[in-house]
């Protein structure tokens, strides 16, 4: 990757033999695998075991999980706020386990609406939940820095399941309590 990226500077008429460029293909390609690093994960590994037994058959939770991921259309950051709940039937997962998934699916080439649909069919999937909601809240360079350039633009996205999708008050209860 990183002769990829001493291209990408010889094309836009750089020299990456000047000082200041001398290392910057090596450390773009770093940042890029780790800015995609969700690629080389697995939901089983990240869950690894932690799905306990529980009688809770209350609302479950995270809000305000930071998620950073890259456009598919073009290349450029996005990043907010993930707030993830679930109601366990019978079971609950690890509370970092929670905010992992959500990486995982952040860093890759994403678009808002898959990657908070991902995540909650993935919660949904590994603890069987009764229902799983996923908001996301992000603002996205590709509309800040190019295009449309509007600085103050938030997306927000949803994905509910189960009852958070069939029940009107466990919607408006999730909805609220994230709020």
């Amino acid at each position: 990757m990183e002769q990829y990226y001493r291209k990408v500077l010889e094309s836009i008429g750089e020299n990456p033999n000047r000082e200041g460029l001398l290392k910057t293909p090596l450390r773009a390609a770093r940042a890029f695998e780790f800015m995609t690093q969700g690629y080389k994960k697995n939901v089983d590994d990240i869950v690894n075991g932690a799905i306990f037994t529980s009688d809770n058959d209350e609302m479950v939770i995270v809000k305000n999980i930071e998620m950073y991921s890259l456009c598919e259309h073009h290349l450029l950051p996005f990043f907010g706020k993930a707030h993830v709940g679930y109601i366990p039937k019978g079971k609950i997962i690890g509370l970092s386990k929670i905010a992992r998934i959500v990486d995982m699916y952040a860093r890759r080439l994403q678009v808002q609406e898959n990657l908070t649909k991902e995540i909650a069919q993935t919660l949904m999937k590994v603890t069987g939940a009764l229902g799983v909601g996923v908001v996301i809240e992000a603002q996205h360079l590709c509309m800040m820095m190019r295009g449309v350039e509007k600085q103050n633009s938030v997306m927000k996205t949803s994905c509910l399941l189960g009852a958070f999708r069939k029940e009107d008050a466990t919607r408006k209860e999730f909805l609220a309590l994230i709020s």
